[in-house]
């Protein structure tokens, strides 16, 4: 059985969920990489439920022995994973005058450094017999604005990794592609947050996490002979 490894697993009605149920569906033993328990075992047994293969570990993105014991966890079926997903990140809003240092670095080695840990051990373990690496950006990717300029700035440099790390292992046959998250997303955490945001942005006005997850496996079952490097994904109605 292949797997994939989906790091940033939070809320079963979140990115890291949906990206859960839509490669377990398609077969795949799913590793569910995030910082607590009891939401990774509740979605485990989600997916068991619905008669697919997943295992819930606990990791901290930020420190390679924990990465390498994910991938070690993965790779105990006797295959390197067919599908690598970082999802990990913190939408942090701060003035930058109100931003510390230590907020700032934290900002950058969950949005940045943590994606350039798990992208390395995925590449070590992918090659030479490929797979698909994707990394999950959003609007601030692309575009600073206060009050996520420290946001933004891991983004942008998260962006960069996937574009660097496409070019170099593209040509040896891992996918590596980079998604671009354009407007609010329609999980648990912004509903709770905002739950006035769903009905002011109307139907369809949210970014649907089963339909993101939908893109993610395109991108997955693309044809070598036409890969997606970049996939921006925004509601119909979203100005941009």
């Amino acid at each position: 059985m292949q797997t994939a490894v989906v790091i940033g697993v939070g809320a079963s009605q979140g990115v890291g969920g949906a990206l859960c149920r839509r490669f377990s569906r398609e077969g795949l033993h799913v590793f569910a990489a995030g910082r607590t328990q009891t939401k990774l075992d509740r979605l485990a047994e989600e997916l068991r439920a619905a008669g697919g293969r997943a295992t819930p570990v606990v990791a901290d993105v930020t420190r390679a022995p924990d990465v390498a014991k994910l991938f070690d966890a993965a790779q105990s079926g006797g295959g390197a994973p067919a599908l690598v997903v970082y999802n990990a990140g913190n939408a942090t809003m701060r003035p930058l005058l109100d931003t510390d240092d230590l907020l700032f670095e934290q900002v950058w080695r969950i949005g940045c450094f943590g994606g350039f840990l798990c992208g390395r051990e995925a590449a070590r373990r992918m090659l030479p017999q490929g797979g698909t690496l994707i990394f999950t950006g959003a609007t601030a990717s692309l575009r600073a604005r206060p009050p996520f300029t420290a946001f933004a700035s891991a983004k942008a440099a998260l962006r960069a990794l996937a574009h660097g790390m496409a070019r170099e292992f593209g040509p040896k046959g891992l996918h590596v592609a980079h998604v671009v998250i354009d407007g609010a997303i329609d999980g648990d955490i912004l509903n709770a947050r905002a739950p006035q945001l769903r009905e002011r942005l109307g139907e369809d006005g949210m970014l649907g996490v089963d339909a993101i997850a939908d893109a993610y496996w395109m991108l997955h079952t693309q044809h070598r002979s036409a890969w997606t490097l970049e996939l921006d994904l925004r509601p119909y109605k979203e100005s941009f």
